[in-house]
């Protein structure tokens, strides 16, 4: 928002002297014009809302026809590209995380208000919603490009659906962490100087992690997406399978200590000297090691067994969780699809389609046997590649 726009404010306010102290507070505005239309009912502002057109909303939460955050739906429903700052007579950390959930920008305590804080949370809020309105524009746009691309492909049913679920997992999954660092970002700077030291620091690690989730959510869609395109491909080294295999199991033993489960390896046969991709093997293994021990009980045991074949190896993990409902098995390896008895497990439901993704660029197979309530095992069969003399 440049400095020499002009700003055009809808006040919902029924006390007629907080609504002339904020007037005086936009007065004070040295670099912003602010012209504000003031409104005593929620009647009376969605009747405004359909004459003329404003920059940013300033809602009180207690007015005679509506009370607290009901008033947000039906503003957001007239004005869904309109930004929202709550007026509240409570600092409500709670009550100011559930308003941002339901559309709103930004949230004032109105006892802590003066000019510069008003007129900053304003700009703020316009901001923040521009951006999310060119996220929301990008997004169709991507629908757009996704609806022309599947056009081109035989499988028009089932990209018809993978597109239907990627817009709307990658819509819902980054939307929350997005949401959660715009309303700790606002908190932190409306009243940072206020918290003590712990919160600031919980704060912060609720960024960090929003942000990892993110970015872990983009890796597994690129990877995804570079599957679909034909652009993963093989690059074959030397590897000792056995150790490798082992690094794996130990790296995989820190994530097991908070469930105290058992983690067993086992090897079968003697591998001769042979080459493998690393990396596809990695992913592999990786996902399907994470899965067996996210899905495993306390106390449980997952067990990884290696097996040397003439022509083949077979990566076998087995694991005592919940188990896969029978009629989620044929969808599994589907991107986005997780199994219906998750319940609040968190997860994408990439993992296990990165998995067949390198399984079939390896020329292998992967099989599934679970049984809910008893147990799942994964075996991955592929081909060995012996040097070439």
């Amino acid at each position: 928002m440049a400095a020499s726009d002009s700003v055009k404010i809808l006040l919902i306010e029924d006390n007629l002297a907080e609504a002339r102290l904020l007037q005086e507070f936009l007065k004070q505005a040295k670099s912003h014009e602010f012209s504000l239309v003031h409104v005593k009912r929620l009647r009376e502002a969605l009747q405004e809302l359909c004459k003329g057109t404003y920059d940013v909303i300033l809602l009180d939460l207690t007015l005679p026809d509506s009370q607290g955050l009901a008033s947000l739906a039906p503003l957001i429903t007239q004005a869904p590209s309109l930004p929202i700052v709550v007026l509240t007579n409570t600092n409500d950390d709670a009550l100011a995380l559930e308003a941002v959930r339901r559309g709103a920008q930004d949230y004032l305590v109105k006892r802590q208000v003066n000019s510069d804080l008003l007129i900053r949370s304003l700009r703020y809020a316009i901001e923040r919603k521009q951006v999310l309105e060119t996220l929301r524009a990008v997004n169709e746009k991507l629908e757009i490009r996704v609806q022309e691309r599947t056009a081109e492909l035989v499988k028009v049913q089932e990209i018809s659906q993978f597109k239907s679920e990627f817009v709307s997992m990658i819509s819902h999954d980054i939307r929350s962490p997005l949401n959660t660092i715009q309303l700790i970002a606002g908190l932190l700077q409306n009243s940072g100087d206020k918290l003590p030291k712990e919160k600031k620091v919980s704060h912060f690690q609720l960024i960090r992690s929003a942000i990892k989730n993110m970015a872990q959510l983009l890796d597994e869609v690129s990877f995804i997406g570079r599957a679909d395109s034909g652009k993963l491909y093989c690059e074959f080294h030397p590897l000792d399978l056995e150790n490798f295999c082992r690094q794996l199991v130990e790296e995989a033993q820190l994530s097991t200590q908070s469930k105290c489960l058992t983690l067993i390896f086992t090897s079968v046969g003697e591998l001769g000297e042979t080459l493998w991709d690393e990396s596809l093997l990695r992913h592999i293994l990786n996902n399907l090691l994470s899965n067996a021990i996210k899905y495993s009980p306390l106390g449980g045991t997952v067990r990884f067994q290696l097996i040397e074949q003439q022509k083949t190896v077979v990566f076998q993990i087995q694991d005592e969780g919940i188990g896969i409902p029978k009629e989620d098995q044929q969808r599994l390896f589907q991107p986005f699809h997780r199994a219906s008895n998750v319940g609040k497990i968190p997860g994408t439901g990439l993992g296990l389609a990165i998995v067949k993704k390198c399984v079939e660029t390896l020329n292998g197979e992967i099989s599934v046997h679970s049984e809910v309530g008893v147990g799942t095992t994964f075996a991955v069969t592929l081909p060995k590649k012996n040097y070439e003399l």
